[in-house]
């Protein structure tokens, strides 16, 4: 039972451009045209709790990625495409509370996404792993991974993988006393 986050950033922080881009990450060179363990990590997940903004970007890529229940915050109106059936599910609830609510429904393993959400989560201290992968770009600018929190949080480093001797992504481990 854990709740992940499973993100890029570049190395300066940045989750992406100002303007919601993510064009970044499609000029990275993948000649194998591998997922770097995308696949791996979604068949240990049960649903996905992603924030508006992200969802809207999602819809953006053409087909829907997702063959899992996915939950989206928010505050206000979000349409959902007939196409998506019951699989999205807009919701209004405070972190603790929803996941509070998904555990009752069987989720044990939530995946976690969009930068505003996962802050929220870990303000509220509910990120139990992190697996973020560095990309060798500087944004200068954008929407960051982290912002301010209300109190410290420990993660142990569990390893590091070099992926097309480029990217590096760090699996993280959240220390509770």
């Amino acid at each position: 039972m854990a709740n992940f986050v499973y993100i890029a950033t570049s190395l300066d922080g940045f989750i992406a451009t100002s303007d919601g881009g993510l064009d970044w990450l499609d000029e990275i060179p993948n000649p194998e045209g591998s997922d770097h363990g995308y696949a791996e990590f979604m068949s240990r997940i049960d649903a996905i709790v992603m924030g508006r903004k992200t969802f809207e970007k999602v819809l953006t890529f053409g087909s829907w990625p997702y063959d899992k229940p996915v939950y989206v915050l928010s505050r206000s109106k979000v349409s959902v495409p007939k196409a998506l059936g019951t699989n999205v599910e807009i919701v209004n609830e405070n972190p603790k509370t929803l996941v509070d609510q998904l555990r009752e429904l069987g989720h044990q393993n939530l995946y976690i996404d969009g930068g505003i959400t996962i802050q929220g989560f870990l303000e509220e201290d509910l990120i139990d792993e992190m697996i973020i992968t560095r990309v060798p770009v500087l944004l200068g600018d954008g929407f960051p991974l982290f912002g301010k929190l209300a109190q410290r949080l420990y993660f142990s480093h569990e390893r590091t993988e070099i992926l097309n001797e480029m990217l590096v992504k760090s699996y993280y481990k959240r220390v509770r006393e």
